[in-house]
């Protein structure tokens, strides 16, 4: 693999150097875009990211000295080192962002939570998940929602009867099965 690397890195040729009469930014973007982005590449290993440097570096050489690169004694030298600094940059952003890592955010308990809870808790939580769907609802509604049987009757779109006997059964359920052997 690295022989291949070689090999295509020196069989390339350097563009031919952009005529002096045609000195613009223009001209030298059109002419060694390619040229810049292949050695971007090369040095930040990410297609988008090298197009982004190049982009950078011809957008900072407008920005500092316009359409008159007459001014500068190698405006191809300025704008490969540029591209140079450039990919350095992102290396060295990409680095920190490694050593980095924030702590999270908020107070969300962890997924496993319940293995941190004390075991009386851990059985209780065990036992409502053996519960029909329809009694874990109204339980969890009525304890851990604090609602009433009219709003939990609304919520699930039961009779206010429905809820009381599906509340009473399912307690007798949860009662049942914390009281059975383990």
């Amino acid at each position: 693999m690295r022989g291949l690397l070689l090999r295509s890195l020196s069989g390339r040729r350097e563009p031919a150097p952009v005529p002096l009469a045609d000195t613009g930014i223009d001209a030298l973007y059109h002419h060694r875009r390619l040229h810049l982005v292949r050695l971007a590449l090369l040095l930040v290993d990410d297609l988008p990211t090298a197009e982004d440097v190049v982009q950078d570096a011809f957008a900072a050489l407008y920005r500092r000295h316009g359409d008159r690169l007459a001014e500068l004694d190698d405006p191809e030298a300025y704008v490969r080192r540029s591209v140079v600094n450039g990919a350095r940059s992102v290396l060295r952003r990409r680095r920190t962002v490694r050593a980095y890592v924030p702590e999270r955010a908020g107070h969300a308990p962890p997924p496993d939570e319940d293995v941190l809870l004390r075991e009386e808790h851990r059985e209780v939580l065990g036992a409502l998940r053996l519960l029909t769907p329809r009694q874990r609802e109204v339980l969890v509604l009525r304890y851990w929602s604090n609602l009433t049987e009219a709003q939990i009757a609304d919520t699930l779109g039961l009779s206010r009867g429905a809820v009381k006997s599906t509340a009473s059964r399912a307690l007798d359920a949860l009662a049942r099965r914390l009281e059975a052997p383990r």
